[in-house]
């Protein structure tokens, strides 16, 4: 199934940061330091102007230091590829910033008293991680997951989105968004799950998962 985010956008903007990544890699700086300033960013967005309300800020603060998932791929890819350990941070700072995304729009939520969307927060932050869990558990054991309608992108995409026009006057846009996410993150979580079942079925020489 065609994810959200279609491949088609995430390569034009593959294109789009090729140059700065060129750029910086002449500079002398890593995909790793580059993977680090992200999530900084991402914490200075999140926590630092989405927990206050200024949600306006803090979705696009989040927004362009996101960007550098595809930055620092980018970059690994032109100096030849990904290490165990950048793929390893990669993987640790993008909980890391999620974790802050959405503790903070749950804390935001929380002093304004809309425990409808506290609870949203909490069910996409819990079921974001099962999504990222499910890869790479699957991919521990040898098997694929690239399947799902809403990855990272997707989810952080939905989110500020409704940050924003909540933060323009559109009051229940943010809660919306996340029980769209919630929603969207779940039915994910059961796409990985059934994907890697069947691989496991035709693993098993008896038909036993």
């Amino acid at each position: 199934m065609a994810k959200i985010f279609q491949v088609s956008a995430r390569a034009g903007m593959t294109r789009v940061v090729e140059p700065i990544a060129r750029a910086l890699l002449r500079a002398g700086v890593t995909p790793n330091a580059v993977t680090v300033a992200g999530t900084v960013g991402v914490l200075v967005g999140a926590l630092g102007f989405g927990a206050r309300g200024h949600l306006v800020a803090g979705a696009l603060i989040v927004t362009v230091f996101a960007l550098t998932d595809l930055l620092d791929g980018t970059m690994a890819r032109m100096s030849g590829g990904s290490t165990k350990f950048g793929a390893f941070l990669d993987s640790s700072m993008d909980r890391v910033a999620d974790s802050a995304v959405f503790g903070a729009v749950a804390y935001w939520l929380a002093t304004e008293g809309d425990h409808s969307g506290v609870a949203a927060a909490l069910v996409c932050l819990a079921a974001g991680s099962l999504v990222s869990y499910v890869k790479a558990r699957a991919e521990g054991l040898g098997m694929t997951c690239n399947v799902g309608i809403a990855e990272r992108t997707e989810r952080l995409l939905i989110v500020g989105v409704g940050g924003i026009l909540t933060g323009v006057g559109v009051d229940p846009a943010l809660e919306i968004a996340l029980w769209l996410l919630a929603a969207v993150s779940i039915f994910t979580v059961g796409q990985r799950m059934t994907h890697v079942y069947r691989q496991a079925q035709q693993l098993q020489p008896n038909g036993q998962a």
